[in-house]
């Protein structure tokens, strides 16, 4: 399990039931390792400033995590974390690799509305 303080996916219908009842998701699928830990801490940090956004973790290396990894807009994508922007259950923009804070917020507004919505 990752060590986050986001809430963890840990199944494929679980994934479904999360995309299939909110309208907008951050799911950041990674390890327990620095260059995704920076992430889970942003999104553990915007989580708070985006009350109408989803922030959940999933372990890369968990069965559940092919529902995201070989989904057509991660193919080609060779490095972790992935963080998959849902928004009425389809993808509608994904990253590999860090990020920083200001690149996740720039989509979290364009996807999503800003913070003060």
């Amino acid at each position: 399990m990752l060590m986050t303080m986001l809430e963890h996916l840990e199944s494929e219908q679980e994934i479904k039931r999360l995309i299939s009842t909110h309208e907008n998701i951050v799911i950041c699928c990674g390890w327990n390792a620095p260059m995704c830990n920076s992430i889970y801490q942003i999104m553990e940090h915007l989580e708070l400033k985006y009350p109408h956004v989803r922030f959940r973790d999933l372990d890369f290396d968990s069965p559940e995590a092919r529902y995201i990894k070989n989904s057509p807009e991660c193919a080609l994508f060779k490095g972790i974390p992935f963080i998959a922007y849902f928004r009425n259950g389809r993808i509608v923009n994904i990253t590999t690799c860090i990020q920083t804070t200001e690149q996740i917020i720039e989509i979290l507004d364009r996807e999503f509305g800003s913070s003060n919505n």
